[in-house]
């Protein structure tokens, strides 16, 4: 799929390089040099985040393909020429706050996921926001070897260069094997399980591992007891999670799409990254958590 983007002075091509398939909205996504198709229909029926990045209140089937294509027209999602933005994005994304502790040394690397590159390990702050900049759900994704060496060249490890594999437990056990102690690795949701897996690896090792659970609108019932065992977790636009994560946080940042911090360690780095965020904050005592706000958030479509 090639897709032109005028940016008033010539016309830029970007044209999709392998196979991918994300969760956007709760919809299951394949994009590919045939176009971006919309497998199913996505859960959520509005989104404040999704109308803020892409403007749109309302959310079918229709509007999460274009918005697939506008990160594709943006900065060459899943595409050759993929901009590497390390811009803020999001106020509290998980990418967003991995940067700053690493730039603090709270954490010497971060495990997260790209597209084109699968599992990558870094202790480049800059190199994880850019990654992190809009990107959703990354169920597969396919190699793109320039994708893979613009990762390395910024002090990147893939795991996996052959088949752009998804593996969090397994990169954070070569994060460990190549020295690092102090690790802040993000999982999605609908990988929940991956959360035991790094809780018994960080038993039987000296690793410090902080666990960022993201992109969590699809988990399930099933999910909560591994998303429950994370230090930090969003809880996208998930009831579960609202009712049975929330209410056991130490602390909340956000209000239509609450982060919750469930440990002290999850609390501290919060409270760290709050204290270099640039915007005007307000702080309050709440006893019972999760404190919402009736009309803000994601709303579902059997809501």
């Amino acid at each position: 799929m090639v897709i032109l983007v005028s940016d008033g002075s010539e016309e830029i091509c970007h044209s999709v390089c392998g196979a991918h398939e994300i969760y956007c909205c709760g919809s299951h996504v394949c994009i590919s040099q045939e176009g971006v198709t919309v497998l199913t229909e996505p859960l959520v029926k509005s989104c404040p985040l999704h109308e803020t990045l892409y403007g749109t209140k309302k959310i079918d089937a229709q509007t999460v393909r274009n918005s697939v294509s506008k990160k594709i027209q943006g900065f060459g999602f899943c595409c050759r020429d993929r901009c590497f933005d390390p811009d803020p994005t999001v106020a509290y994304g998980a990418s967003e706050m991995m940067n700053v502790w690493l730039e603090r040394g709270f954490i010497d690397c971060a495990v997260v996921v790209c597209e084109g590159a699968g599992t990558v390990l870094t202790p480049n702050g800059r190199l994880v926001q850019s990654i992190g900049a809009r990107l959703t759900g990354i169920i597969r994704t396919s190699p793109i070897l320039e994708t893979i060496e613009h990762v390395e060249h910024c002090g990147g490890v893939v795991l996996d260069k052959t088949d752009a594999r998804i593996d969090q437990v397994e990169g954070v056990r070569r994060a460990f094997t190549l020295g690092f102690r102090h690790i802040a690795v993000s999982v999605a949701g609908f990988q929940a399980r991956a959360i035991s897996g790094i809780r018994n690896f960080e038993q039987t090792s000296n690793a410090d591992v902080l666990v960022f659970s993201v992109c969590n609108t699809r988990v399930r019932k099933e999910d909560v007891r591994h998303v429950a065992k994370a230090d930090v977790v969003c809880a996208s636009a998930s009831t579960i999670l609202r009712k049975e994560i929330g209410r056991d946080a130490l602390l909340q940042v956000g209000v239509s799409i609450p982060v919750y911090a469930l440990t002290q360690k999850g609390k501290d780095v919060v409270l760290a990254y709050l204290s270099v965020f640039k915007d005007k904050l307000v702080a309050f005592k709440k006893a019972r958590l999760p404190y919402e706000v009736r009309g803000l958030g994601p709303k579902l479509k059997n809501s």
